[in-house]
Formats: structure tokens, sequence, C-alpha cells
């Protein structure tokens, strides 16, 4: 029967501690519950590894142009597409399509897991078992 009590912790505005039972893993020499770093403070305040410095940032200007600049080469290239015979409305049907595609594709995979669990085996023999490709 285990009588080790659990751990305790102690905090206050600036630091915390935890203290381990007595018992046999601390005589053991256990690993202490607070986490250790040689590098840095564990109770430090946060600092996000991205750091923006001012020279980085861009001026509503430029951002404007640049954005300006990108709208008249995808205009360009919309107006090569239409000209080699592409329609938008081509594009979006073929969208749909695709989506459709996938939705019909996510069943029938989900099918194939039910199957597979209910034979106790797995989708990859169902495949050939149905005559199906692994690519499909």
């Amino acid at each position: 029967m285990n009588t080790e009590q659990p751990a305790e912790t102690h905090c206050s505005a600036n630091s915390c501690s935890v203290s381990t039972p007595d018992g046999s893993d601390a005589k053991k020499g256990a690993l202490k519950r607070t986490p250790f770093s040689k590098f840095k403070k564990v109770h430090s305040n946060f600092k996000s590894p991205i750091q923006v410095t001012e020279s980085a940032k861009v001026c509503p200007a430029e951002e404007v142009a640049e954005l300006e600049r990108r709208r008249d080469q995808l205009d360009t290239e919309i107006a090569q597409l239409e000209s080699e015979g592409y329609r938008v409305e081509e594009l979006e049907h073929h969208i749909d399509m695709l989506h459709e595609y996938n939705d019909i594709k996510d069943i029938g995979q989900s099918l194939l897991g039910r199957i597979a669990a209910l034979r106790g085996t797995t989708t990859r023999e169902l495949y050939s078992h149905f005559g199906l490709e692994l690519d499909d």
C-alpha cells in the first residue's frame, strides 16, 4: 500500500516551489518537479519567438503600392487566361465538381474504415479485396 502524501506547492508573487513527499521516490533521487533550464529562468516573462523590428515594418503607402502592383499582375494573368479560352464560370464548375468528388470519397473512406473495423482487418486489405487501387 502506498502511504505517500501528494506533492505540495507553495507560491508567492515572485516564486513558486514544489516539495516532494518523503518516500521511496525521493530516496532514489527522483527528478525535481519544477522544470530546470540552465539557460534562462523558468518563471521569466514570455517573449514571443517572432519579433518585428521597426525597420521591418512597411509604411502604409508602400504597402498600398505593393498591393496595387500585385492586383495589376493578377489582372494581366486573368486577361491572358481568358484570351486562351478559359472562363471563370468553367473554373467555378470544376471547383464544385471537385468538392462533390471529395465529399463522396470521404464517405467511401469512412465506410471502408467501418467495414475494416467490423471484419477486424485493415482498410489496405479491403482495397485489394474490392479491387481498388491505393492511389484512389
